[in-house]
């Protein structure tokens, strides 16, 4: 059941693309509303598996996949819409493929994801409530607000020229904001992989004297 909603989440991904290039002005405002269902989604599916008891391997890793399909989908349709410079694609389809190859090799070596944050700091960057909370957030946030910004010059053009700057100032903010957090997410976990002394970069540390 679990895995059948991620598959749902993928498919009104897809059905939110269409919509935002072929559906006609007025009707692109639903993909706020089928935005925020896909992201709903994205909790649901946890919480069913473990209702249900149907956690797997194949169960997270489904997940963490259409984790990234969604959000690396979201940023290219928002590059090609005009409404992100191309540069916040390639940061956040860099970071994610970065991150997830290293959290790759902290697996293969028995580690979790968040476990294999070793720092005070990284820890509470990366895997701490708050700043997932908050990055979630904030994505969420930038995505639904520029799908709704997209469609209203024609459907509301009035308004959106007596508008357009603080629109504008606002559609920075939510997308400079999501950067910085993926940034300073990010750096703990390439950091703390480069310098740990038994991972492939150890040439960058210092081995330590034998006790």
């Amino acid at each position: 059941m679990a895995n059948l909603i991620t598959l749902s989440r993928l498919l009104l991904l897809f059905v939110l693309v269409i919509i935002a290039y072929q559906a006609p002005p007025a009707l692109q405002l639903l993909n706020v509303p089928l935005l925020g269902t896909i992201f709903l989604m994205d909790a649901f599916d946890g919480y069913i598996a473990r209702l249900r008891n149907e956690t797997s391997q194949f169960g997270a890793l489904f997940d963490i996949a259409a984790d990234r399909i969604v959000e690396n989908v979201l940023w290219v349709v928002m590059a090609d819409l005009n409404l992100v410079p191309v540069w916040v694609t390639i940061l956040f389809i860099t970071r994610s493929f970065l991150v997830d190859t290293i959290r790759s090799y902290g697996a293969s070596r028995g580690q979790t994801p968040f476990g294999m944050m070793e720092t005070r700091l990284g820890r509470f960057l990366v895997a701490g409530r708050t700043l997932r909370l908050l990055y979630g957030i904030a994505k969420a946030l930038t995505f639904g607000y520029l799908l709704l910004i997209y469609p209203l010059p024609a459907v509301a053009p009035g308004l959106y020229a007596a508008l357009e700057p603080e629109i504008d100032w606002c559609k920075d903010l939510l997308v400079y904001t999501s950067v910085i957090l993926c940034v300073i997410r990010a750096l703990p976990v390439l950091g703390e992989f480069v310098l740990r002394e038994d991972g492939p970069f150890r040439f960058f540390t210092k081995t330590r004297p034998p006790r």
